[in-house]
Parts: structure tokens; sequence; C-alpha cells
């Protein structure tokens, strides 16, 4: 079968793919969307037809699984909407003023607590901050990586025993 025999074959059926992309979304843009990911995945993957096969029940088993993988997909994003209507904000008096300056200050005690650090835990403990990974910070540093591990580990306690006490 050539490519343009088997589009216009495609092409064809695919009115049928509507309704049902309609029932298995009960949206009409998603229904829209999935009707085109289906013709675009049947004429992508020509070669897996086989001619002389029922063409519509092809599609829509390629429909049915790409809305059976989007839906898994989604189902573990543990997406939640919330389409609650939110007007009790709209005259919403805002009374409180935030205050930067107490935060500001735990963060430059927070530095201040990381500049007294020794320097054999200062030193990992900042990369690690700064993002590095712990293997990466081992090289680096040219160290065992369990050793920079527990520098990290001792780094924290000592900055919790510090933080706390202020």
């Amino acid at each position: 079968m050539s490519i343009i025999d088997f589009e216009y074959i495609v092409s064809n059926n695919a009115d049928y793919l509507k309704p049902f992309a309609l029932t298995l979304t009960r949206d009409f843009e998603t229904a829209k969307d999935l009707t085109q990911e289906t013709l675009f995945r049947a004429l992508a993957n020509k070669e897996k037809y086989n001619p002389g096969t029922n063409i519509k029940a092809w599609l829509y088993t390629i429909m049915r699984n790409i809305f059976i993988n989007d839906y898994r997909k989604k189902s573990r994003q543990n997406t939640v909407f919330d389409n609650t209507p939110n007007d009790f904000l709209l005259d919403h008096n805002q009374s409180a003023v935030s205050n930067m300056a107490e935060s500001n200050i735990s963060l430059k005690e927070a530095k201040k607590a990381v500049e007294s650090l020794p320097d054999i835990f200062k030193q990992p403990f900042v990369l690690y901050v700064e993002g590095y990974k712990y293997n990466e910070i081992s090289s680096y540093l040219n160290e065992p990586l369990g050793t920079v591990k527990s520098r990290i580990h001792f780094a924290r306690k000592l900055l919790k025993t510090e933080l706390s006490r202020n």
C-alpha cells in the first residue's frame, strides 16, 4: 500500500474518530486534540498497519491507547484543581503588612553561623548548598564520598545548635 493510499484511507475514516473521542473525553476541545494526536500517530506508524485489516478498529485502538496513557500520566501527577469560586478574596481587607526585617535578620544570622563553621565543615557544606552533588563535592575536594557526607551532616548539626541558641 502506498503512502498516498494510506493517507486517503485514514482521512476518510477521520470523521468516525470525533464522536469516539468526545465519548472518551467529554470535552470538545480535548476531543479535538485527541483526534489530531490519533491521526498523527496513525500516519507516523503507517508501517504497523496491516493492509486488509479494519482501519476503523486500528484507529480506535490508537485513540483509546493515547487516552489511557494520558489519563495515567495525569493521575500520576496528582494534580488537584480547585474550581471553587474565590469571591471572598475580592473584598478581603489586608490589614497586615509583611515585614521583611525579621526574615533578613534570620538570613544574616544564618550566614554568620555558616561563616563561623570550621573550614573542614564549611567548604563541603557551602558547596552542597550551592547545588553540587555529593560525588561532585567529593571529587572537587579530593575526599572520599563518605567523608564529604559526614562533614555536611556535622555542619548541619552545628548550624542547628548555633541557630537554636539565637
